[in-house]
């Protein structure tokens, strides 16, 4: 027997979540409704809306740990394939990267929580590690932000070579490390304070100065310089 999905189309006028949107905007939306006009379709017997609410208790009703799911935690619930497990990752892949689009030239590095404000979208919700720096002027504003490594849930490579190349070709005065710890722990390893202190004495030797390593594990952080490391 040939059954139908339950296509947003295929509704009642009062519960379709892309009517809703453009009669009463996207403010108007719940949570699920939004999640839903992503999916498209819900399966056999659950409509795009009860299949985003499942999805969503799934990570706890709570956005940010929806943001965290891999590619495999998403395929691998009942009516989200790999198509739609794609386009959800896609979306929130934009609303990190719709963060990171200040001007960055006009930003200016005062604290550690600076550095935190920019990075936290980016780091802190991934299962992996990930190292960044943050090139700055004489003035400590930002010339660049630029990922040096991706690795896994426990460790990333660390080239000093490169982190120094980046910092040269941009003319950089000032240099922040910072990488995120998957873990939850924001407390630096022996590596984390081994390759900090490289780097410092390498930036010194070609007159940059490294003024902070901030580690985000994810809403907390862990600054170098704050706590008389560097």
């Amino acid at each position: 027997m040939e059954y139908k999905k339950l296509i947003i189309r295929n509704w009642s006028l009062e519960d379709r979540p892309r009517e809703k949107l453009l009669n009463h905007g996207v403010n108007s939306l719940s949570d699920a409704e939004l999640l839903a006009i992503l999916l498209g379709s819900g399966t056999r017997n659950t409509s795009a809306v009860d299949l985003a609410r499942q999805i969503l208790e799934i990570a706890g009703n709570n956005l940010h740990q929806l943001g965290k799911l891999s590619f495999s935690d998403l395929s691998h619930i009942r009516g989200i394939g790999k198509a739609k497990a794609l386009m959800i990752l896609s979306a929130f892949e934009l609303g990190r990267r719709r963060t990171q689009t200040d001007t960055l030239t006009k930003l200016k590095i005062s604290s550690s929580k600076d550095v935190f404000k920019l990075f936290q979208p980016l780091l802190g919700d991934i299962p992996h590690e990930e190292f960044w720096i943050l090139i700055l002027n004489r003035s400590n504003q930002v010339i660049d932000k630029v990922r040096i490594s991706q690795g896994g849930i426990s460790g990333t490579v660390i080239d000093s070579r490169l982190i120094l190349k980046n910092a040269i070709d941009r003319l950089a005065s000032g240099l922040i490390l910072c990488h995120n710890h998957p873990s939850g722990n924001t407390q630096p390893s022996d590596a984390d304070k081994k390759i900090t202190e490289k780097i410092q004495k390498a930036a010194a030797f070609m007159e940059i100065n490294l003024l902070d390593h901030i580690i985000i594990a994810d809403k907390n952080f862990f600054s170098f310089a704050d706590e008389g490391l560097l």
